[in-house]
């Protein structure tokens, strides 16, 4: 759910071009833009590197949410990937994680890896929880990692703009606190058995509120919480351009290379 200041209007239109190479016809719109450095369907990972598949958040798109984050984990030597689902992400988040399972099936197919690596803002970083849990998503997964996410929901007026239809937006109504969709998926067990799930967030989290209804609960050996102000004080980042900030990329980074979640203990570079 990145920052809503802009007009609905132009939050809902749907941007179109090529990807950089050929999206299985099964699975979403040829004319979709890729950000920089994802959709290479030829890429073969290493031994070592899982693919990457990157998940956008509400009223967003791959492309505007993914123009620094998919450049450098290429460069770090991924395959990268990145889809475009739920109509800008407003659709029933339900739906959404079919559309996921999907994408995360032609990536496997295509790669031959085993299992992917998922890293999602906002909702993007909590609706894969519904894809683990419910869709068999837990066996195909090694890391979660949610940028400032929904986990909990928000209690922020945000979530929808003044004068919004109800019906225009299910995914709004599902991430406010309290909804009925995330009690369900938060019941029982918040991180099931299989991947390992990194949160990060910031204090100055003006969608997601309070800024730690983004956390989980687990083990630590499953779960790791990050915010992002306990290691770096004077960082001042906020929801919409937390996908594009060069310390949370750090905390990706180190999440995705080790086994397990991110290091709880990881010092940061906070000048950059």
């Amino acid at each position: 759910m990145p920052r809503l200041r802009s007009t609905l209007a132009a939050a809902a239109l749907a941007v179109t071009a090529t990807v950089a190479g050929p999206l299985p016809s099964a699975v979403g719109d040829t004319t979709d833009i890729a950000p920089p450095g994802a959709n290479d369907w030829s890429c073969k990972p290493s031994a070592e590197q899982d693919p990457v598949v990157l998940v956008h958040g509400t009223f967003e798109n791959m492309a505007k949410n993914w123009p620094t984050l998919s450049p450098r984990l290429k460069d770090e030597g991924y395959c990268v990937f990145a889809l475009n689902y739920g109509g800008n992400a407003m659709g029933p988040i339900a739906e959404s994680a079919k559309e996921l399972d999907a994408f995360v099936g032609a990536v496997l197919g295509a790669t031959g890896a085993r299992k992917v690596d998922l890293v999602g803002h906002s909702q993007g970083g909590m609706m894969p929880r519904y894809y683990i849990k419910n869709l068999g998503g837990a066996t195909k997964v090694d890391d979660l990692v949610g940028i400032v996410p929904s986990n909990h929901g928000t209690e922020s007026a945000l979530v929808r703009p003044a004068g919004f239809e109800n019906t225009a937006c299910p995914a709004c109504d599902e991430q406010q606190a309290g909804s009925e969709f995330l009690a369900d998926l938060n019941a029982r067990d918040e991180t099931p058995a299989g991947p390992h799930y990194t949160v990060v967030t910031t204090r100055y989290d003006e969608v997601v509120t309070p800024y730690t209804s983004a956390f989980l609960d687990g083990s630590a050996r499953e779960v790791t919480n990050v915010t992002l102000q306990d290691a770096c004080p004077l960082n001042t980042i906020e929801h919409d351009q937390a996908p594009n900030h060069p310390v949370v990329h750090q905390w990706v980074l180190r999440a995705l290379e080790r086994t397990g979640p991110a290091d709880q203990a990881f010092k940061p570079s906070c000048v950059v």
